[in-house]
């Protein structure tokens, strides 16, 4: 790779636009937002520092094919006919990762085979020898996206997702657990500067609070990923990379509570591990306890998923809601609260008018994060002062 390259960052649906004003602080140019990601240009090293600081890319790709197929035949003789030396030899193993949204295409797995044979088929016509399929840890890791007619090929730079922090110690036991970009994601909407509190007063497995105090303390995500896919590529500089991760901006201090806290020990216990594997204990405060039971505290950040789902009945769910709402309306006046959640209905129950809406999702679960500003007293006397602050 030399000179500048254009690359395509992959991020979760609603998080797109925040991506390309990451991007741009990491120094990329000409971003432009796709679905579920953004395209941008630069070289070798904003690669690798996109890679150890983004907080939104699930991966970083480099496309280095593309081209135009309606049927197999066509995707076969494309993939066949470029050279594939460029970046495998018959040492090296790979792996095929498909994504298809083609009316010529209906079978992500059928296409990875296909792309498999031809590079397969290229090396055997050329050397009598053949690059290896290692789908659990491939030295190059090829990503092809089929949008229609056209077939874009890629390297993966990330050698897997980048939501992979290294935290997660085993989370089976809830339910569609948060995705650490989309918790990212939801602590840079919410506009949390690390200088108010923070609380996630429901935190399951603690990805919130743990994704906040990586945030406040500048430090970089990407650092603790112990392997790369450019690493194995045959142009890998590592002193450049390694300059560029001393270049990252350095630790700062945290100067307010962030606390993970949960009714439910089990989450506790979790989530008290995983900072521990973060090795964030002096940063975070994790504690057992109610919201409904909390003692307050007047001008936090609140961030939270509440539960839902099958292990929770509707009457348990319109309960919880409801207790939400009225907590946070008497014991966080002032704050900025923020509740994700995909049950429209539930979030009727919280009672409290929205500030705003935005539509997120957690997986393929759409959910809407809901942004409430509570105050002191009644509406009446807050629209008073209001309109009183707006005129000194």
């Amino acid at each position: 790779m030399t000179g500048v390259e254009k690359f395509h960052a992959k991020t979760l649906k609603g998080l797109e636009p925040l991506l390309a004003k990451e991007l741009e602080s990491l120094g990329a140019s000409k971003t432009e937002i796709v679905n579920r990601g953004v395209t941008f240009y630069g070289g070798m090293a904003l690669m690798y520092r996109v890679n150890l600081a983004s907080r939104l890319a699930l991966r970083v790709l480099l496309p280095v094919l593309r081209f135009e197929a309606h049927s197999s035949e066509g995707l076969y003789r494309n993939v066949r006919r470029f050279d594939w030396s460029r970046y495998l030899d018959n040492r090296m193993t790979f792996a095929i990762d498909s994504t298809v949204h083609s009316p010529h295409f209906n079978n992500s797995q059928y296409v990875s085979q296909k792309v498999k044979d031809a590079i397969v088929d290229r090396f055997r016509d050329a050397t009598s020898l053949r690059p290896s399929v290692n789908r659990e840890q491939p030295d190059l890791l090829i990503n092809v996206h089929i949008s229609e007619k056209w077939v874009t090929i890629s390297l993966d730079s990330s050698g897997g997702s980048l939501h992979r922090r290294g935290y997660r110690t085993g989370s089976g036991y809830f339910e569609a657990p948060l995705n650490e970009v989309l918790a990212a994601g939801m602590v840079m909407i919410s506009g949390w500067d690390g200088l108010t509190p923070f609380l996630d007063p429901m935190c399951g497995s603690g990805t919130l609070a743990i994704e906040a105090a990586l945030i406040a303390a500048n430090i970089p995500p990407g650092i603790f990923k112990k392997h790369y896919g450019f690493e194995n590529w045959k142009d890998f500089d590592r002193e450049l990379m390694e300059h560029v991760a001393q270049k990252l901006s350095g630790e700062r201090e945290v100067g307010v509570p962030i606390i993970a806290r949960d009714v439910d020990p089990e989450a506790v216990d979790l989530t008290r591990r995983q900072v521990k594997q973060m090795e964030l204990q002096h940063i975070i405060t994790v504690e057992q306890g109610d919201l409904a039971d909390s003692e307050g505290m007047e001008g936090i950040t609140i961030i939270t998923n509440p539960p839902y789902g099958e292990r929770m009945k509707p009457d348990d769910i319109e309960s919880l809601y409801s207790m939400i709402g009225s907590t946070l309306k008497h014991k966080f006046p002032g704050s900025n609260a923020w509740v994700l959640s995909s049950s429209k209905k539930a979030l009727g129950r919280v009672g409290l008018k929205p500030s705003s809406k935005r539509v997120l999702f957690n997986g393929s679960l759409e959910c809407s994060y809901v942004n409430y500003l509570t105050f002191r007293g009644n509406l009446k006397d807050h629209k008073a002062q209001s309109a009183a602050n707006q005129k000194k």
